[in-house]
C-alpha cells in the first residue's frame, strides 16, 4: 500500500509542475513572480522521521567556463638559453629580461669569463660625442699631439690631456675647455650657426683654453720655409731659377754614429744567414772503354773510317731518302733516361750522348758500334752538350750550375764556367775565328757569352722575359735565334746585345726545341701546342703558315725534331715514346713506330744515310733505326 502512495504522489507532483510551469509562463507574461511551493520540490529531499521538505527559496546556477590555472601562472620566468637561442619568439617583460641567470656557474670558466661583457674583449659603453667636437679633437692631436679624453669627465668640469702634456701646457692652458665646461655643438644647420659655434671656440680659447687647430696662432717656423734665391740669370753656374732648393734643406740623411753602428751589425747579421758556402765542383773523371785508343797509323777514334760503303767526308746529302722501318741496334749503358744526342759534326760517325744520370758518353755509329768513352764531372743531370766545329772539344751544361769544357779525344776537363745560375742550352760560334767563344741560355732570362781563353764573360744579351731554351745560329752566322718561355722568338745581331726583331703572337706557345734545316732556309720549332711549326731562317723570319705538322704529343716535353738530309721528311719523337715521320712538301703523316718506353726526347737523322734514324729516351737507351 505504501509503494502505491508513494506512486501516486509522485505523479500528483508532476501533474502539478507542468500546470504549474504553464501558469508561470502566463505569470511572467502578466507581470507577476511566482514561488516554489514546498509541496512541488519534496520528493527531491528524502523524508526523514516523517518531516517535511523546507520551502525552496532560490535556483541553482551552472558556470560552463570556469577558471582554470595554467603554466604560465606557475612559471613567471621562462628562462632564455643565451649559449644557443638567436631569437626571442614572445614579448618578454622587464623582469623576465633582466632576471639572474638560472642553474649552476660553469666550474670550468674563469672569472674573466663569467664577467658581464659586450665585446671580446670586455663591456664597452656607448660614448655619444657631436661630430665637429670628435672632429676638433683628432685634429688637435694630429697637428699638436694632445687632445681631451672624453671619457674621463662627460660633464667637462675636470678634463684630462690624452698626449704630449707639455705641448698642451706650452699652448698655456691646462686643458682643452673653455671656462663654462666642454663645448657640445650642436647639428650645424646654417652657416650662421657655425659663425655662432666659431665664435664660441674662439671665445672659449681666449679665457683658459689651450690652442686647438681652429683657432688662429702665430705661425711656427717650420710653416713657411724659405727658398734659395738665386734667379739671376746673369750668374750662369749659380742660377737655379723655380727650382732653387729650400735654405735649411737637408740633401743627404747622413746616420748618426750609434745609427751607422746598429746599421752594420744588422747587416752583417743578414750577410751571415744569406751567405751560402759556394759548391763546388764535381771532381772530373773519364773511362775509355775501347783497348786501343790509336789504330796502327797512330789515329783515334776521331778520325772517321774509310772502309764503310758510306763516304762520311762527302759534303753533299743523299739523292733519296727513305722512311725507316726496322730497330737495328741499341746503346745501352746510361743508367737514367737520355736527355740530348749530338753527332760529330760533318762526319757523323760518333755520337755523344748526356743523361740524367750525371755522365757523358760517346757511341761509335758504325763498326761495333760500342761504347767508346764516359766522362764524369758534373753532380747534377747533364741538359745538352755540343761540340765543336771540328769535333775536339764539346760543351756540357748540367743543372749543377756549371758549363764544362771538355776534351773529346782525351777526355780531359779543360775550363769551367758558372753565373750561379742554371744553364738551359750551350752553343759554339760556327765561325773559325770564333771557336774560343760560346753562348749560354741561363735560368735567370739571359743569354751569356763566355770567352774560353780567359773564362770571363764578355757580353750579355738580356732582353727575353723567361727562361732561354734554345740558341740556333743563321744567316751564315750572323745572328743567331733564341726562344723562351716567355713564349716569343727573339733574333738577334751578333755581339750587339739587343733584339732587332722579336715574334711573340696571342696564339704562340712556348717552343723549347728548335732545329735549322739542312739547307739553312728553315726553322723547324717543337711548340707546346703539340705542333710543329715552322719559321723562315732569313730576313723577316716568318712564319710559314702551311708548313704545320700535327700528330703527336708533345705538350709539356722539350722533344727534339729533325729533317732528312734531303729535306724530304720531318721526324720527330714525342711523349708517348713514339717516332712520327712527315713528308715535308704535303706535311702528310707517314709512319709512326713506337720507339721506347718512355718519352723520345730525341731524334737524328745521319747526314750520309738514306734511311737510318738515332732515337734517344727517358728509359736510358739510343736506339737505330733503318
Amino acid at each position: 500500500m505504501t509503494c502505491v502512495a508513494c506512486k501516486m504522489a509522485a505523479i500528483s507532483a508532476l501533474q502539478a509542475y507542468g500546470s504549474d510551469s504553464e501558469n508561470s509562463d502566463n505569470d511572467s507574461d502578466s507581470g507577476t513572480v511566482q514561488t516554489a511551493k514546498p509541496d512541488d520540490v519534496a520528493h527531491l529531499k528524502p523524508l526523514e522521521d516523517g518531516r517535511k521538505l523546507p520551502a525552496l527559496k532560490t535556483v541553482a546556477k551552472i558556470n560552463a567556463a570556469p577558471d582554470v590555472i595554467t603554466k604560465d601562472d606557475v612559471n613567471l620566468v621562462k628562462p632564455v638559453d643565451l649559449g644557443t637561442t638567436k631569437e626571442v619568439a614572445y614579448n618578454p617583460t622587464y623582469d623576465q629580461l633582466f632576471a639572474p641567470q638560472i642553474g649552476p656557474v660553469n666550474p670550468f670558466k674563469t672569472q674573466q669569463d663569467q664577467a658581464h661583457k659586450n665585446t671580446l674583449s670586455g663591456f664597452v659603453e656607448e660614448a655619444h660625442v657631436n661630430d665637429f667636437t670628435f672632429e676638433v679633437q683628432r685634429r688637435t692631436f694630429h697637428s699638436y699631439g694632445y687632445a681631451v679624453d672624453p671619457s674621463h669627465d662627460p660633464a667637462g668640469i675636470k678634463t684630462q690631456i690624452i698626449g704630449d702634456k707639455e705641448a698642451a701646457d706650452v699652448n698655456k692652458g691646462e686643458s682643452l675647455t673653455s671656462s663654462y665646461g666642454t663645448l657640445i655643438v650642436p647639428a650645424i644647420d646654417s652657416l650662421q650657426q657655425l659663425s655662432q659655434i666659431v665664435w664660441h671656440l674662439t671665445l672659449s680659447s681666449s679665457s683658459s683654453t689651450a690652442v686647438t687647430v681652429f683657432e688662429a696662432k702665430k705661425a711656427r717656423p717650420s710653416d713657411k720655409r724659405k727658398r734659395v734665391r738665386a734667379t739671376e740669370p746673369e750668374d750662369i753656374e749659380g742660377f737655379q731659377g723655380p727650382w732653387g732648393g729650400y735654405v735649411d734643406e737637408k740633401t743627404v740623411a747622413k746616420p748618426s754614429e750609434e745609427e751607422q753602428k746598429e746599421l752594420d751589425e744588422i747587416i752583417a747579421k743578414r750577410q751571415k744567414k744569406g751567405k751560402k758556402e759556394e759548391e763546388k765542383s764535381a771532381e772530373e773523371k773519364t773511362q775509355l772503354h775501347v783497348k786501343d785508343m790509336y789504330d796502327y797509323q797512330g789515329r783515334s777514334y776521331l778520325h772517321p773510317p774509310q772502309d764503310l760503303e758510306v763516304n762520311l767526308r762527302s759534303d753533299e746529302p743523299p739523292e733519296k731518302c727513305f722512311i725507316p722501318k726496322k730497330h737495328i741496334h741499341s746503346w745501352s749503358g746510361h743508367s737514367k733516361g737520355v736527355s740530348c744526342i749530338r753527332l760529330f759534326p760533318k762526319s757523323g760517325h760518333l755520337l755523344l750522348s748526356s743523361s740524367m744520370d750525371n755522365k757523358i758518353k760517346i757511341w761509335e755509329v758504325y763498326n761495333k758500334r760500342s761504347m767508346v768513352r764516359t766522362y764524369i764531372g758534373h753532380k747534377h743531370a747533364v741538359r745538352d752538350v755540343c761540340f765543336n766545329n771540328d769535333g775536339t772539344q764539346f760543351l756540357s751544361a748540367a743543372y749543377d750550375r756549371y758549363i764544362k769544357l771538355w776534351d773529346t779525344e782525351t777526355g780531359a776537363c779543360i775550363s769551367r764556367f758558372t753565373n750561379r745560375k742554371v744553364p738551359y742550352c750551350a752553343k759554339f760560334n760556327p765561325d773559325e775565328d770564333k771557336q774560343h767563344i760560346f753562348v749560354a741560355g741561363m735560368s735567370d732570362k739571359k743569354i751569356v757569352q763566355w770567352d774560353t781563353r780567359s773564362g770571363e764573360i764578355v757580353q750579355e744579351y738580356d732582353r727575353h722575359l723567361g727562361a732561354v731554351n734554345t740558341i740556333t745560329f743563321v744567316d751564315e752566322n750572323r745572328r743567331f735565334v733564341t726562344t723562351s718561355d716567355d713564349k716569343s722568338l727573339r733574333v738577334w745581331e751578333w755581339d750587339i746585345p739587343v733584339d732587332f726583331k722579336y715574334i711573340a703572337e696571342p696564339g704562340m706557345h712556348s717552343m723549347p726545341a728548335v732545329t735549322l734545316s739542312p739547307n739553312g732556309k728553315w726553322l723547324g720549332c717543337q711548340s707546346m701546342d703539340n705542333k710543329i711549326v715552322i719559321y723562315g731562317a732569313h730576313n723577316r723570319f716568318r712564319l710559314n703558315r702551311k708548313k704545320e705538322f700535327k700528330g703527336h704529343m708533345v705538350a709539356g716535353y722539350a722533344c727534339q725534331m729533325d729533317f732528312s738530309p734531303d729535306m724530304s721528311y720531318v721526324v720527330s719523337g714525342d711523349a708517348d715514346g713514339k717516332l712520327f715521320i712527315w713528308d715535308w712538301k704535303s706535311t702528310k703523316l707517314y709512319s709512326k713506330i713506337k720507339a721506347h718506353d718512355g718519352v723520345c726526347i730525341s731524334c737524328l737523322w745521319l747526314p750520309h744515310e738514306t734511311s737510318k734514324v738515332i732515337t734517344a729516351g727517358w728509359d736510358g737507351l739510343i736506339k737505330l733505326w733503318d
